[in-house]
């Protein structure tokens, strides 16, 4: 299964973002295929909050513009969006030592132990801070 951080969800909405249609097209192609796909709930939490973000956008996405989004995605039936679950801990344990993950890394800990936990084969983001997480396999899909 794949799943897709943040960013990706970000350049796909914002019609604004210089990676718009590559992203836009990645997020299709995974809708568009049989292959179940995730998304982190934490990833959705922080689309939420960065595109309604009035500090980051001139004009942010109205935030109802933001659940709606969040609401097709949700309809999609190949899309799971994962959480925390049964074995999470050992995981977070595990990647946040190894990366000596301290403050802001906690949350791509936190995300990197979500995928390994629920079996995420690779995780699709635009952060290169992800490498810190050797036992997850991370590629970027807008380049290459």
């Amino acid at each position: 299964m794949i799943a897709v951080d943040t960013n990706i969800l970000v350049y796909a909405h914002r019609t604004d973002s210089p990676f718009h249609e590559r992203a836009r097209k990645v997020v299709e192609g995974l809708a568009s295929k049989p292959r179940p796909w995730a998304i982190p709930w934490p990833c959705a939490h922080e689309f939420f909050a960065v595109v309604t973000h009035p500090r980051i956008y001139r004009t942010p996405t109205p935030a109802e513009t933001a659940l709606d989004q969040l609401r097709a995605l949700s309809g999609l039936g190949n899309l799971a969006f994962i959480a925390e679950a049964e074995g999470y801990l050992s995981h977070l344990e595990a990647v946040a030592k190894a990366a000596k993950a301290r403050g802001g890394a906690v949350h791509d800990a936190r995300i990197a132990a979500i995928c390994l936990s629920q079996g995420v084969e690779e995780l699709w983001t635009a952060d290169r801070d992800f490498s810190r997480y050797p036992s997850l396999t991370v590629r970027n899909p807008l380049i290459g």
